[in-house]
């Protein structure tokens, strides 16, 4: 009897563990959201485009490295070689959505089809027609990441960091006190682990390309990667330029080189929380950009003149996500539905007291 009792136990237990793993892995209690400024679904999709990388008026680094790195006649080696771990890990165990190519349609809805209203839209579900520049002043539309930071167990544990200043306006932290790490802005605090003490010392020392209102990426996710390892936030905005600096600056090898490096970035975060007891099993991964670009030599540009740059793309995975990988025919998304997904992956209804995107489906169930 005492046997059948101590069986009884261990079964009950043992189901009881198994419940709260599954439990524990069906809830993605943390997320990381990527934002990569002006990186278009072509290179995303179809990689080096061969028009561009083989002109030398957009390209200054030596031509046979260039093409070894990044050039394949086949498209889909091409793509992997560009984005290794977005082709290896994201399309076999996540979502990728806005290969026009396969009928998947991702757009902006804002119509200036710039920075600052593609990050208000992306993070406030709001195209608002009222946010129509870079030097709009602090945003005054509500955003996902402070509606978070109010629900229970997120106070103090939403945090961003960015590689463009506009970032702490268009999050508007005067309004809400969330920690915004904008462009040569040190972390704060005390007992900081000495790879934050590093990465804050680092950044004042790296060449100012753009001016004092933007760094480069590196340093933005060595800041992130530093705080995210010692504080361990439940919600991390990390907020990427290089991409469209260099294409502004008709430098299509620096811009593959920025495509290629943030895949990179990408892929050490994911094997970071795959690790962590704190991540693992219960955090997603979301990757968009703010807006397109032209095509042909018009790549270099963007906003409402230049056709297809409202054309996007986006991107997850985690524990609650659907590996459907490269999503065909997959109608229409657009990017004022991401704040409203992002808030249903962790469990919340967003509202506002605009009108704004409903739940991208797919992604959520």
């Amino acid at each position: 009897m005492k046997k059948l009792s101590l069986s009884l136990l261990v079964l009950m237990l043992t189901g009881i563990t198994v419940f709260a793993q599954k439990a524990t892995s069906d809830k993605a209690g943390n997320i990381i959201i990527v934002s990569i400024d002006g990186l278009r679904w072509h290179e995303v999709f179809q990689g080096a485009e061969k028009a561009l990388i083989l002109n030398k008026k957009y390209n200054s680094q030596d031509s046979i490295q260039r093409i070894k790195k990044y050039w394949s006649e086949d498209q889909q080696e091409r793509r992997v070689k560009l984005m290794p771990f977005v082709w290896g890990v994201f399309a076999k165990d996540g979502q990728l959505y806005g290969n026009r190519d396969l009928g998947s349609l991702v757009n902006v809805k804002n119509p200036y089809w710039f920075s600052y209203p593609g990050r208000n839209e992306n993070l406030t579900g709001y195209a608002d027609p009222k946010v129509n520049s870079n030097d709009y002043p602090d945003n005054p539309n509500k955003n996902v990441l402070e509606f978070i930071d109010q629900q229970k167990g997120y106070k103090g544990r939403v945090v961003a960091f960015a590689s463009w200043d506009a970032v702490a306006r268009i999050i508007n932290r005067n309004r809400n006190g969330l920690m915004v790490n904008n462009p040569f802005e040190d972390i704060k605090g005390d007992n900081l682990t000495e790879a934050e003490k590093l990465a804050n010392e680092i950044q004042h020392y790296e060449p100012q390309i753009w001016g004092d209102g933007e760094r480069l990426d590196a340093t933005t996710y060595a800041l992130a990667k530093s705080y995210i390892a010692a504080k361990h936030p439940k919600v991390v905005y990390l907020d990427l330029a290089d991409t469209d600096d260099h294409a502004h600056g008709g430098n299509y090898d620096l811009y593959l080189d920025a495509i290629h490096n943030i895949d990179a970035m990408i892929s050490s975060l994911w094997n970071y929380i795959q690790k962590d007891p704190f991540y693992k099993n219960n955090t997603t991964i979301i990757v968009m950009p703010d807006h397109g670009r032209g095509e042909g030599k018009q790549w270099t540009s963007h906003g409402a003149s230049i056709p297809h740059a409202n054309d996007t793309w986006l991107m997850t995975i985690g524990p609650k996500i659907k590996p459907l990988g490269e999503v065909k025919n997959g109608g229409q998304i657009y990017q004022d539905q991401y704040a409203k997904t992002i808030a249903k992956l962790l469990g919340f209804n967003f509202t506002s007291v605009n009108p704004i995107g409903e739940v991208i489906d797919s992604v959520v169930k």
